[in-house]
């Protein structure tokens, strides 16, 4: 089976120590690709640089809206000027955290339709993270019609995936569909359209139950596979190809 982890942060340090090693043990386990979002401009080059030093390996750029503190006023000019002169997969991981009320909402509102303004320009699917602002996101997606996008970690109703999916957006599912207690997250799995589905890890963090309380990481995308194909009732090697489909069709320059 080959799988696409669509959404690992196989770039922080949490990874320092066994990088090289993380990486072969997620091949054996059957990943052929991943993609790592970028989180603020400090991280950009190294990120780059990191993707350039292993094969199937590819970045996104963008600035995270947790780390709103630490953005500067010329870095979406810094992320437009990098977006050109390199060749992201997407722009992200870009959105709004309205969950952290201590987070700044006007200025993650501007960040954010300013980066979606890029995405416009340059025709990159955006990777959002989205927490309590889904109703602003999609608004704002109104008024930026990027070509479409993933949200990551997706949580919300039915009636506002049907929304995202207006604007040609997939739904990343991840470590949190193999807890049994994830009802609702695993409800929405089933009902939504196989072909509005990827697989991520979010690594190092939202680890399968398998692995509850350890570091996550992208060989444990398996188990997240297994979970959603088994809350679907669906062959696994069926529901593996589909879903490394939708990442293909959804991250464009992958495929180049």
């Amino acid at each position: 089976m080959n799988m696409i982890d669509t959404h690992c942060h196989l770039d922080f340090a949490a990874f320092d120590a066994d990088r090289d090693e993380v990486f072969e043990r997620a091949k054996i386990s059957g990943l052929t690709g991943f993609v790592i979002p970028a989180v603020k401009q400090s991280s950009w080059q190294a990120l780059i640089k990191l993707c350039a030093q292993y094969d199937n390996v590819y970045y996104a750029l963008g600035l995270h809206p947790i780390f709103i503190r630490e953005h500067q006023a010329d870095d979406v000019q810094l992320l437009r000027d990098s977006v050109e002169s390199s060749q992201p997969v997407a722009i992200g991981e870009i959105g709004l955290d309205f969950y952290d009320r201590s987070l700044a909402l006007e200025k993650q509102l501007d960040l954010f339709e300013r980066q979606l303004a890029v995405a416009c320009d340059v025709q990159l699917p955006v990777i959002l993270h989205v927490r309590k602002a889904h109703q602003e996101v999609l608004a704002c997606l109104e008024k930026f019609p990027v070509t479409g996008g993933v949200v990551h970690a997706f949580n919300g109703s039915m009636q506002i995936a049907e929304r995202y999916m207006e604007h040609n957006f997939k739904f990343g599912f991840g470590g949190m569909l193999t807890y049994e207690r994830s009802s609702k997250l695993r409800k929405l799995a089933k009902q939504l359209p196989l072909e509005s589905i990827v697989l991520e890890t979010d690594s190092p963090d939202m680890t399968v139950e398998a692995h509850r309380g350890q570091r996550n990481s992208p060989e444990y995308l398996p188990d997240c596979l297994a979970a959603l194909a088994q809350v679907r009732e669906m062959d696994i090697d069926v529901v593996a190809e589909q879903t490394t489909h939708n990442a293909y069709d959804l991250f464009e320059r992958m495929r180049q």
